[in-house]
């Protein structure tokens, strides 16, 4: 693996630790940060096939669904269909008529780099953030164990995104150095036995998260948990790879050196957020019943 890969995927891990960790604003202004430049790479994947969407106004409206999904996540909800409708309104008015690929281009760029990432908002800010609050609603606490005692959003969060790093290196390692099988032919260098391999590791992590923090029915609840995890992290990569595959690209960009762009490293959490969160907001109350 080369060292420029290596050493941008230790920064990565420090500075989403450090995002996690803190959560409140400081949570949220990163992640509009990284929103914002995967949906210019996601347009710039569009354009490429002639397409012309509605960007800054997409890039506008969806800031604005990231800011109420921290301060209100059922408003987000509610603002969804309305700012797909502004989107839409906005490309009713254009010198030009926009055509239907460029009404649905933008409205992907809504709902998939945008909506879809405010649910890792959301479940980060699960929970009690009164111990010792930082300014911006930042989160610290001098009693760090037992960890089960710490807020779920932050417990639930660090849980997944350990699940991906392990799906996403388990699958990586693996795949290089064992497999042998093609897994599909829109991404040719990924391998059965470096998914199923990267599935495994994501469930056991998972299955361990669970036990530390005291889950109910933990091998069961967290090791679903890492097996939902592991497949959307997957699918998602796979979706990217369909993009770029689409637009006669390599990479999704050159942001981040010995991986790309901000797309091909957040690829495997656009779909995973949502599922963490109603994970662990519908269906852990219920196992917790057993």
């Amino acid at each position: 693996m080369p060292w420029s890969r290596i050493i941008s995927a230790v920064v990565a891990i420090a500075l989403a630790s450090a995002m996690i960790v803190l959560g409140g604003w400081y949570f949220a202004a990163g992640f509009g940060v990284i929103v914002f430049l995967g949906q210019l790479e996601i347009f710039q994947l569009v354009r490429a096939k002639g397409i012309l969407p509605a960007a800054k106004t997409t890039l506008i409206v969806s800031q604005v669904l990231l800011i109420t999904a921290h301060l209100s996540p059922q408003l987000a909800d509610a603002l969804l269909p309305l700012l797909g409708t502004l989107i839409c309104f906005y490309l009713l008015f254009q010198p030009k008529f926009a055509t239907i690929a460029d009404v649905a281009a933008s409205i992907l760029g809504l709902f998939y780099g945008g909506y879809l990432p405010s649910f890792w908002i959301r479940l980060r800010d699960l929970g009690d953030f009164a111990a010792a609050p930082l300014p911006l609603g930042g989160f610290w606490t001098d009693t760090w164990l037992p960890i089960a005692q710490l807020p779920v959003g932050l417990t639930a969060t660090l849980t997944a995104f350990a699940c991906i790093w392990a799906a996403d290196i388990g699958a990586y390692v693996f795949g290089r150095l064992f497999g042998r099988t093609p897994l599909s032919n829109i991404s040719p260098k990924k391998t059965v036995e470096g998914a199923v391999f990267g599935l495994l590791a994501s469930t056991l992590i998972g299955a361990a998260a669970a036990y530390w923090l005291q889950w109910p029915l933990w091998s069961l609840s967290g090791g679903l948990l890492g097996a939902i995890i592991g497949t959307s992290s997957l699918l998602g990569d796979l979706t990217e790879s369909l993009m770029k595959r689409d637009a006669g690209v390599k990479d999704s960009g050159a942001l981040i050196p010995g991986h790309g762009g901000i797309l091909d490293r957040t690829d495997s959490y656009v779909f995973t957020g949502a599922l963490v969160y109603y994970y662990v907001t519908l269906l852990l109350p219920v196992l917790s019943q057993w």
